[in-house]
């Protein structure tokens, strides 16, 4: 399962109604090789739900995850903040053993 903040919620609607996103189109998470602690968060807009993707439904809004990212996502927390110390989307994620000082990778 994947939390949505009540911040990341109506920041992900603010975003589909600036962008002119169709309604079926969903966030899609995943996790790739890369950054400075091995592994990236990749998050954005996707319309296209396959088989083999997990779904997951927090305060109405619809998270897509394919089968390899979930082993690192589960119990993941999707948090937005706009505070001094930045802007954007973070994950809070209890798997992560290390993540880098921006917040956009991590390693297990």
């Amino acid at each position: 399962m994947i939390i949505v903040s009540d911040k990341a919620k109506e920041r992900i609607l603010e975003l589909k109604k600036e962008e002119g996103r169709a309604e079926n189109e969903n966030i899609r998470v995943s996790v790739k090789g890369g950054g400075c602690s091995g592994l990236m968060y990749d998050l954005g807009f996707d319309g296209a739900q396959v088989d083999t993707d997990h779904v997951f439904e927090d305060k109405g809004v619809k998270i897509l995850v394919d089968r390899k990212s979930l082993l690192y996502l589960a119990g993941t927390t999707l948090e937005f903040t706009d505070g001094l110390n930045g802007k954007g989307f973070q994950f809070v994620n209890p798997n992560a053993s290390r993540t880098c000082g921006c917040g956009e990778s991590f390693s297990v």
